[in-house]
This record gives structure tokens, C-alpha cells and sequence, in this order.
């Protein structure tokens, strides 16, 4: 059963759905850029048969607040905000893509407070090629200003991020999207040899391999949560 909350967390409300057991071991899902806590649907459902799963809507996404103030770090400090108002004190931490940056940022800052760390798709903490984002036509469920500020961290990482990989005590799963991701996979086999005690698996399904494969992103996740 899938539930829907708010929590006020400084001056930001955020949005999370969750699922499974309140009294479980707690899991926190965090979405790439453009997208919601709806992305994690099939994937959250299947972790909450072992887990209790939280899944956010991060600072200017669907229906948290769009405060027009955006950043990796903004981002981080509202998970570390959220994990206190829930008195969540070690959770694993799944992120996609952007909330995968999110993700490892929370357990370089605060290694107390990540007791797993699973990173699919995330964008290594590696300068890149700028490419100009183009808003799209229509209506958007995200803040469009969030788009360049977060693209262009993305773009020129803060070299720290990159230096404190090693600092990362959790152990990792790296999730890698084959060949047919949208994503450049080049430089994710650096970023695993950074972090002390990290695996890299390839599931080849391209960018999103929560929603092109639920079951088996679920059962990787949760081999990984167990082991």
C-alpha cells in the first residue's frame, strides 16, 4: 500500500510517497532531474516488500515546494532535513541520475547517516562538455530554473566531490545502463575505483533501469541491502 505525505523541512515542504512496513529498515529513493517520487512506482513497490521506502519529490519537482533556489547542496541539506523530521538515523539511499549525486554528496557529508549507498546512473563527479537544455513545450510538472542550475553543477562539478569519493564509507552498488544509455558511461568506472567499497554492475537498459526493469533493479537492490 502506497502512501502520500508532507514534511516541512526549514522552509521548504517536500512531498514523499512510501510503501511497505513502518517498522522495516528504512530505504530513501531519490529521482534524476525532470522527474518525481511517481518514477520510483513499480520499483518502490517491490523494495517495500522488504523494506519501509520513502520516495521524495526533491526540492522543484512535482508536488514539493519550488522555492526558485537550486542546487546539489540545497538538495542534500533537504534529505538530511527530511531524515531528521521522519528520526530516520541510518537509511539505505538509492539515487538516480541527479539524486544519485544527491545521494553520494549526503554520505560524503554525513557518512553516519548512510548505512548503504546505491548510485544508478549518476553522473561522476567529472567536468563534461556543456550541452544547452532546451525547456520543453508544454506544461512541466518541475521548476524549469532548476534545469541549468543542476545541469551546470553537473557540467563543472565541485572538485571536492570528486576528492571525497574516498571518504565514502558505505558500501556502494554502482548501477550502470549499458550502451543504450543517454548517459556517458566512460568515466562511471573511475568513479567506482574511487570509492572504497564499491561494486559496478551493468544492467544494459539505458538511463532508467528502475522503470525498464523494476523486478530486477528491485532484486539487485535488495541482494545488495542484504548481503
Amino acid at each position: 500500500m502506497e502512501d502520500h505525505a508532507v514534511v516541512d523541512v526549514g522552509d521548504v515542504r517536500l512531498a514523499y510517497r512510501s510503501w511497505g512496513d513502518p517498522y522495516g529498515a528504512p530505504v530513501v529513493l531519490l529521482h534524476a532531474l525532470g522527474g518525481s517520487s511517481a518514477d520510483w512506482d513499480e520499483a518502490g513497490q517491490m523494495l517495500g516488500e522488504e523494506w519501509r521506502v520513502y520516495a521524495l519529490d526533491l526540492r522543484g519537482h512535482g508536488e514539493s515546494d519550488w522555492p526558485d533556489e537550486y542546487s546539489f547542496e540545497l538538495m542534500c541539506e533537504d534529505v538530511l532535513g527530511f531524515l531528521d523530521e521522519l528520526d530516520l538515523d541510518r537509511v539505505g539511499v538509492v539515487g538516480h541520475s541527479m539524486g544519485g549525486v544527491v545521494a553520494y554528496l549526503l554520505a560524503e557529508e554525513h557518512p553516519d547517516r548512510v548505512e548503504r549507498l546505491v548510485l544508478e546512473e549518476t553522473p561522476p563527479p567529472y567536468p563534461r562538455e556543456p550541452v544547452e537544455a532546451e525547456r520543453p513545450d508544454g506544461p512541466i510538472d518541475y521548476d524549469w530554473p532548476v534545469v541549468p542550475a543542476i545541469r551546470g553543477q553537473v557540467d563543472t562539478p565541485d572538485p571536492e566531490w570528486a576528492e571525497r569519493l574516498g571518504e565514502i564509507v558505505a558500501p556502494t552498488l554502482i548501477v550502470a545502463g549499458g550502451p543504450d544509455s543517454s548517459m556517458s558511461q566512460a568515466r562511471i568506472p573511475d568513479m567506482a575505483a574511487a570509492i572504497p567499497d564499491s561494486q559496478l554492475i551493468t544492467i544494459p537498459v539505458g538511463h532508467a533501469v528502475h522503470e525498464a526493469q523494476p523486478r530486477q533493479f528491485a532484486q539487485q537492490v535488495s541482494e545488495f541491502f542484504s548481503s
